[in-house]
């Protein structure tokens, strides 16, 4: 199996993959809760069985006025929560109006349940937008540092670092990209837990990638002669039934668990689910490919067309 071979093909997969999250992050799709903007969230059960549309909901909502005199609620964001209840999100308002908007829809759907209310400050948001960037920066730092500390004794050991960091670069884009896409048809919002979901893709992501770079390690001093590019392939043809073997047993739980779970989980499983298999796609066919291509200063060839030959006249 000539893998490396192909590398280019897999580098160009990955594009079409990310293209698409991309253009959905341009257009606004990745949407922060108000884990991170601030606001108030609530979670409402309608006791008629069947919760309404989201049109019917705001339609009903119109005349709800919040504590300052003449305003109105603002960018009112509803997800549905099973077939009988929503999650309602607002700007942050207080006790009273809350207490408002649950008679306005009793009234109006004969009956709800308030069954959580979460009031987050602005301030507050912003400060934990603000750590969670820092943490995903601090991991990715952290990565490199341990790789290139774990491989110090091969040649060109800070190459194996800054590998893993690009391979984690496709998975968090790839998975930005999935939020925003989810945002902009379902009107997923990006909370903590999809803080978690992207950590935790991140370090089995590593996991994956360091055992192909161990396999690389012990390859290149059983056969010291051999070209860089064979050894490479021949390490990821070693581990491959592993990386997948491993990587189909977390994707059919996770599987499970979207199709049997629970409403309020399945935004976290399914941002898990896919951020599994492309930390496990990344580490076979990116992580690897990145060294090869380094190796061979192949970037080099890529723009070598574009130069004037020596020889050419004015």
């Amino acid at each position: 199996m000539n893998i490396i071979g192909k590398r280019y093909w897999f580098f160009g997969l990955s594009l079409l993959i990310i293209i698409p999250g991309i253009i959905a992050l341009a257009l606004g799709g990745l949407r922060p809760s108000i884990d991170f903007t601030g606001g108030t969230m609530l979670e409402i059960l309608f006791n008629s069985g069947k919760a309404p549309t989201p049109d019917e909901i705001r339609t009903a909502l119109e005349n709800v006025s919040i504590a300052a005199p003449g305003e109105k609620l603002e960018n009112i964001q509803i997800q549905t929560l099973g077939a009988d209840g929503i999650v309602l999100r607002v700007q942050q308002i207080d006790q009273a109006t809350i207490d408002s908007i649950i008679a306005t829809l009793s009234e109006a759907f004969d009956g709800v349940t308030l069954n959580m209310a979460d009031n987050v400050g602005a301030a507050v948001g912003g400060e934990v937008a603000q750590r969670a960037a820092g943490a995903v920066a601090l991991a990715a730092i952290g990565i490199a540092l341990y790789v290139w500390f774990a491989f110090r004794k091969l040649p060109n050991a800070s190459r194996y670092g800054m590998a893993a960091v690009f391979s984690l670069v496709h998975d968090v884009l790839v998975l930005l990209g999935l939020e925003a896409i989810l945002g902009l048809v379902l009107g997923w919002e990006a909370d903590a837990l999809f803080l978690t979901a992207l950590l935790t893709v991140i370090g089995f992501s590593v996991h994956d990638t360091i055992v192909v770079f161990d396999r690389i390690r012990e390859n290149r001093v059983k056969h010291k002669y051999a070209p860089f590019e064979t050894v490479v392939n021949h390490s990821i043809v070693q581990t491959l039934d592993r990386s997948i073997n491993t990587t189909l047993t977390v994707l059919f739980t996770l599987l499970a668990m979207v199709l049997f779970g629970g409403v309020t989980t399945r935004h976290f499983i399914v941002i898990l689910l896919v951020g599994m298999a492309s930390g496990a796609y990344s580490s076979i066919f990116n992580a690897a490919a990145i060294l090869v291509v380094w190796e061979n200063r192949e970037w080099e060839k890529w723009f070598s067309r574009f130069r004037r030959p020596s020889n050419a006249k004015a």
